[in-house]
């Protein structure tokens, strides 16, 4: 296998990896701010109360969107997969 497309693979895989991670990710980013100005404003510093919304809204984000991201995942690894073999040949 040539060093472009080793590199190529890579480049597919990280961004794959980066588009099913995101709405995980942004969610629970927003979720954290939100209990973050509301633990400014009431002036309440327990460190659980940060940990479980965000979990909770995860976890609720995965399993809305997991159809979405198994598609997706299959998708693009069955274009990976058709790729290597059209560079074998």
């Amino acid at each position: 296998m040539e060093d472009s497309v080793f590199l190529t693979l890579t480049q597919n895989v990280l961004i794959l990896i980066l588009i099913l991670s995101t709405p995980i990710l942004v969610i629970s980013m927003v979720v954290g701010l939100l209990i973050s100005v509301f633990q400014a404003v009431t002036q309440i510093q327990e460190s659980t109360l940060t940990f479980v919304p965000k979990i909770i809204a995860g976890i609720l984000t995965l399993i809305i969107l997991l159809p979405w991201m198994l598609n997706m995942f299959v998708s693009r690894t069955t274009e990976m997969f058709e790729y290597v073999q059209t560079m074998i040949k």
